[in-house]
Order: C-alpha cells, then sequence, then structure tokens
C-alpha cells in the first residue's frame, strides 16, 4: 500500500476547519435575523451578505482541499478518488457562483447538487480489498460512511425542497460530515501504512 503523504494530512484537516471555521465567523458578522438553523450556508456567501468574502474564500478553500486530499489519498481506490475530486471542484463552482440577493442562481445550484451528491457517494467508490486496509476505506466502513453521508444529503434535500424550518441545521450537518469523512480516512491510512512499516 502506497503511503499518503504529508500534504494530504494537511489538505484533509484544513478542510473542515475552512467550512466549519467559515460559516462561524461569517454567521457573527450577519444582521440579528440571520438564524444558522434556518438559512443556508450559501446565504452567508450570497450578493448583499455582510463581509461575503469570508465564507466564499472557506467554501474555495474547502474545495481545493479536497482536491488536494482526493490527490494524495493513494491507499484509496482511484474511482472514489475521482469522485471526491469531483466534489471539490463543484465545491469550488460553488464559491464561484454565488447566489444572488433575491431568487436563486441555477448555476449555483447546479454546482452544489454535483458537490453534495459527489462528497456522499465518494467512500463507496473508494474501498479497497485484501492486504492491510485503512479502517476508513474497509468495504463494510466506507459503505457505512457512504449510506450514512447520503442519509444526511437526502435530509437536507427534503428540508430545502419542502421549506422545512432546518434547512440550516441539516445542510451543516450534512457538509461538516462530508468535509470530516476525508480526515478519518486520511488518519487511518497513515496509521495502518505506520503500523506495516514497523
Amino acid at each position: 500500500m502506497r503511503p499518503l503523504p504529508w500534504w494530504a494530512v494537511l489538505s484533509a484537516t484544513a478542510a473542515p476547519v475552512l467550512l466549519i471555521g467559515g460559516w462561524t465567523v461569517a454567521a457573527i458578522r450577519q444582521p440579528a435575523e440571520f438564524d444558522s438553523v434556518r438559512d443556508t450556508i450559501s446565504a452567508l456567501a450570497a450578493y448583499g451578505a455582510n463581509d461575503r468574502w469570508i465564507m466564499t474564500t472557506g467554501l474555495a478553500g474547502l474545495g481545493v482541499c479536497h482536491v488536494v486530499t482526493a490527490l494524495g489519498m493513494r491507499p484509496a481506490a482511484l474511482p472514489g478518488r475521482m469522485m471526491l475530486a469531483i466534489g471539490g471542484l463543484a465545491t469550488i463552482a460553488v464559491a464561484a457562483f454565488p447566489q444572488p440577493e433575491v431568487g436563486s442562481s441555477p448555476a449555483h445550484v447546479r454546482a452544489a447538487t454535483v458537490g453534495f451528491v459527489a462528497l456522499a457517494g465518494w467512500p463507496a467508490l473508494a474501498w479497497r480489498r485484501g492486504g492491510p486496509v485503512p479502517f476508513g476505506l474497509s468495504f463494510p466502513v466506507a459503505t457505512a460512511a457512504a449510506v450514512a453521508l447520503l442519509g444526511l444529503t437526502c435530509w437536507f434535500a427534503t428540508e430545502l425542497y419542502g421549506d422545512g424550518d432546518l434547512v440550516g441545521l441539516s445542510e451543516r450537518m450534512t457538509a461538516g460530515a462530508q468535509a470530516l469523512w476525508p480526515l478519518v480516512v486520511v488518519i487511518s491510512g497513515r496509521r495502518t501504512t505506520a503500523v506495516r512499516g514497523q
């Protein structure tokens, strides 16, 4: 099994920091009526949001981190790595095509849809068999992760298109889990290669 480079660990660690840190700081800068449980992450980067550059930078950085992590996640199967990279590129597109002050941007919605689906589904394509396999890349764990991430994505979609009161919460839980899972895989990959090298 090929070892994971240090820069993949760095990018996987930075991803949730950029996302969660971005939405936390950006939400503080919004008017009092902004509600993180009800309002989307995209609203923080939309035209008209206060200091929209904070969440825009967080989203763009998150996307770059996913692409870099995919490049360095050598123990994972290539289709899974490609799907993770697609999710990262879609996240960069989400930052590049912000929502307008009123209404919606079709380019933003398409990019977000591709991003959420790719970042939910990549573990199902990344698992490995045989030899010492990292915890996060074993078939049962990777499959369970994909099911959980897809379940969260479906919850978010149901809230978003059903005009639910938990749109912001469901999106944050979904995006947060999707940002954290590559870190779990990378850490388990580093531990597996370290044990194998002893």
